[in-house]
């Protein structure tokens, strides 16, 4: 009889195993770190859902005064860079003021007259439209898009929430001689601008550039970076870009944000105050005597971020009836109301 054989090894595939964080595995900072909770979701008295994140608030001395999570590892802060990326086309050379630069700032909402002005600053720049390398779009907000479909208009480009942006980093590169074709490459002379400028205003290094859901580049800095950036804003020189660009959103907050908008309510109804969101649930906010705040929640839901920020705003001692409108969450059942998403912090 023939000699028995060994054991071949199987020929089954193997499920590929995870790489190392050395063989280019995704990283994140905050990987080892569970964030605390910051808000319940509260349905007919029982805590159906909850949502973690981070939140840092510093003193009018710039010190942190209460830190919540994670506050140190960086973020992507999304649309809350966007007054640090108008400071950029302003020290880049573009001259603006009032509401265009407002609108530069701005995650609009997409109402008419935000769509008109970022329309006449592109005549007023000589700018073709199809230059906007911002994603078509339908309004952000919920009631002026349902508007704008009724009305029979598709997505497009203007109509997108950072289009402001877009179109004053256009006519800068207009302005300046650089490529328009390329005016989102992080290498791009405008972007080495913006990218300064955040160092700047987060005293920190930039810790990762990614790409923002608009297409422009996304400097990652930590929370405590963010509020910061924005205390820098309220405090710098007059007539410093910083400041302009500071000055411009709280003077026309509806052009930052909307009619119906959170951010909106706030600037207008605390005088002095500067507030933006940004997607993925980030918010930060500087008050005019150098209070600051910023948070993210972890799983983006951006259902909680007022609740969480009229919290933090209230552990800052604003006292304003506008408080209490940006916390309200309602949970409705049958059409009533059934409960709430509240800050449990």
């Amino acid at each position: 009889m023939p000699a028995p054989q060994p054991p071949q090894p199987s020929q089954t595939p193997q499920p590929p195993q995870p790489p190392h964080a050395d063989q280019g595995a995704p990283t994140s900072a905050l990987a080892s770190v569970v964030p605390p909770v910051l808000a319940e979701v509260v349905r007919s008295g029982f805590v159906e859902g909850r949502h973690r994140g981070s939140l840092v608030v510093l003193g009018a001395d710039g010190a942190v005064e209460l830190a919540l999570g994670e506050v140190t590892a960086p973020v992507f802060p999304r649309s809350a860079n966007k007054p640090m990326q108008a400071a950029g086309v302003l020290r880049a050379g573009l001259d603006l003021a009032g509401e265009r630069l407002a609108l530069a700032a701005a995650s609009h909402s997409g109402e008419p007259f935000h769509r008109d002005l970022a329309r006449k600053m592109l005549d007023e720049y000589g700018l073709d439209p199809a230059l906007l390398q911002c994603p078509p779009d339908l309004p952000l907000d919920a009631e002026e898009r349902e508007t704008y479909l009724a009305s029979g208009a598709v997505p497009d480009r203007v109509t997108m929430n950072c289009s402001g942006k877009h179109t004053a980093m256009l006519a800068v590169c207009a302005q300046q001689g650089w490529p328009l074709d390329t005016y989102l490459d992080p290498e791009h002379p405008l972007q080495r601008v913006i990218h300064g400028v955040v160092e700047d205003a987060a005293g920190e290094p930039v810790a990762a550039v990614g790409t923002d859901g608009c297409g422009a580049p996304l400097m990652a800095i930590s929370l405590v970076g963010l509020a910061r950036a924005f205390r820098s804003f309220v405090a710098a020189e007059p007539g410093s870009a910083e400041r302009r660009v500071a000055d411009a959103m709280r003077a026309h907050p509806e052009y930052v944000a909307g009619s119906r908008r959170a951010d909106t309510w706030l600037m207008r109804e605390v005088p002095g105050t500067l507030s933006k969101m940004g997607a993925e649930a980030v918010q930060a906010v500087a008050l005019p005597d150098g209070r600051a705040l910023a948070f993210k929640i972890e799983d983006g839901a951006t259902r909680a971020l007022g609740p969480v920020l009229a919290r933090a705003l209230t552990l800052l001692g604003v006292d304003a009836p506008v408080v209490e409108r940006i916390g309200r969450a309602p949970l409705l059942g049958g059409g009533r109301e059934v409960g709430e998403i509240r800050a449990s912090f």
